[in-house]
């Protein structure tokens, strides 16, 4: 059974906005066997551009139900259903999220008819709802509005049935998987049970143990195309998997946090094994006994056997020792004390005066380490000052927060968004962290670097 859907909404998140209309056309797979359609109220204003778009007015919703009178019975015909859109993420995320606020979790198989009319019928100029309609001389009498999108949807639906008998339609709905690839205790719709959400996700062994931490914008997607992945990388991840849990967090950066504690606090053997095989280059740093501090290049399975303290990790030896040849040049450090250069005493950047002579004891191990410091500082993006990182939470009533408290990384935690003031002492009692991991200074500060308009509150 396939459930057809479109919604109009009050605008295009569907964290923030709400839904105005909604039309539902339930199809067998050769013919339309139930329809629903309503306006919604949405508990709020319609700008004014969506009512220029939609015709739909706040006097046109006034009296209309709210989306919980109606919920139940959305329930009950999209059961055991295909949730079918145009532009599918869009239409599901705002039904999933009306029902997110009422508690009730929405977990329905997904399946898109831009995704599907491209593939069906390749070479079009596009793909959008109108001009299909345009393309193919589907009637409807008005367009963004939810029971004239939905039996055009239908109509393009029946016509990509009668072209593929089926085939394609199968393979989009389990994303590529054949069941009969999947580990035994692995089905299809547990796979689809799984939410659509950003979170930090597990892969067991029958007896229990975490075999793999990963994490994702959305884990339902992210453990798809684990199980779709026929590569020898791809079955070794999914070999000896019995069972699947997860972790939502809603902030990328909390899942990102979560991950890199978690792998450490686990030790699951598949992570040891990818990171080991795609990881074997590092830079190292060590005090000589001379006091200063010296830098190394060398693959990480050596660092225990030569006592070195491990600085950084690289695909590969040669990315480190180029990285590392950039930051003492940078930073006019000795290539000697780096170990790039192998004289036993002037290393040959101090005859071009390209190294101050710490070499031989002209610099001292004081002014040295100063600059070796801030090739670590670079290397281990290391934080500085108090302040908090706010981002989205589990829910729509929530926030996430991430602390740093005098340049060190506190822990993360989660807070109601709805309450009308929050001090810093308030934030701080949220937090919390399972494990001290090394590495969470250098996630936050790329995490930093590589987002706009990252939210942060000094203190």
């Amino acid at each position: 059974m396939f459930a057809i859907i479109d919604v109009e909404t009050t605008g295009g998140v569907a964290r923030y906005e709400r839904i105005t209309e909604i039309a539902i056309v339930l199809h067998d797979g050769e013919k339309v066997v139930d329809t629903f359609s309503t306006l919604i109220n949405p508990e709020r204003s319609i700008p004014w551009g969506i009512t220029q778009l939609t015709g739909i007015t706040d006097e046109m919703v006034a009296h209309a139900p709210k989306f919980y009178e109606i919920a139940k019975q959305i329930v009950q015909m999209t059961e055991d259903a295909v949730f079918v859109a145009h532009n599918v993420s869009f239409d599901y995320s705002f039904v999933r999220e009306e029902f997110t606020r009422l508690g009730y979790t929405f977990s329905r198989k997904q399946l898109c008819t831009v995704r599907l009319s491209r593939k069906v019928f390749p070479g079009l100029p596009s793909y959008s709802l109108s001009n299909l309609k345009r393309h193919f001389g589907i009637a409807a009498e008005r367009s963004h509005r939810a029971l004239d999108d939905t039996l055009a949807t239908t109509r393009i639906f029946e016509m990509i049935l009668a072209e593929q008998a089926g085939k394609t339609i199968k393979a989009l709905v389990n994303h590529g998987i054949r069941e009969s690839k999947l580990p035994a205790a692995i089905s299809l719709d547990r796979l689809h049970a799984v939410p659509e959400a950003c979170g930090v996700y597990y892969l067991h062994d029958d007896r229990g143990e975490v075999i793999y931490v990963g994490k994702s914008l959305n884990i339902r997607k992210r453990l798809f195309e684990h199980f779709a992945d026929l590569s020898a990388k791809g079955e070794k991840l999914r070999a000896g998997v019995a069972d699947i849990s997860y972790e939502v967090t809603g902030s990328e950066l909390v899942a990102l946090l979560l991950e890199s504690a978690e792998i450490k606090r686990l030790l699951p053997r598949v992570n040891r094994a990818l990171r080991a095989r795609t990881y074997t280059g590092g830079i190292f740093t060590y005090t000589d006994q001379n006091g200063y501090r010296c830098l190394a290049v060398g693959k990480n399975n050596t660092r225990n056997a030569r006592k070195l303290e491990p600085v950084a990790d690289y695909p590969k030896v040669d990315n480190a020792r180029a990285h590392l040849q950039s930051l003492v040049r940078q930073f006019e450090l000795c290539y000697r004390l780096s170990n790039l250069d192998a004289s036993d005493r002037a290393c040959f950047h101090y005859s071009i005066k390209q190294c101050r002579g710490a070499c031989i004891g002209e610099e001292s191990p004081e002014s040295y380490n100063e600059r070796v410091e801030q090739v670590l500082e670079a290397l281990n993006r290391r934080l500085s000052g108090s302040y908090f990182i706010l981002g989205p939470g589990r829910t729509e009533e929530e926030k996430s927060v991430v602390g740093v408290l005098d340049g060190r990384y506190v822990g993360y935690g989660y807070f109601d968004a709805t309450r009308d003031a929050f001090g810093a002492e308030d934030l701080l009692e949220t937090l919390s962290t399972s494990f001290e991991d090394p590495d969470a200074a250098k996630i936050i500060r790329g995490y930093q670097d590589g987002k706009k308009g990252v939210t942060i509150i000094k203190f």
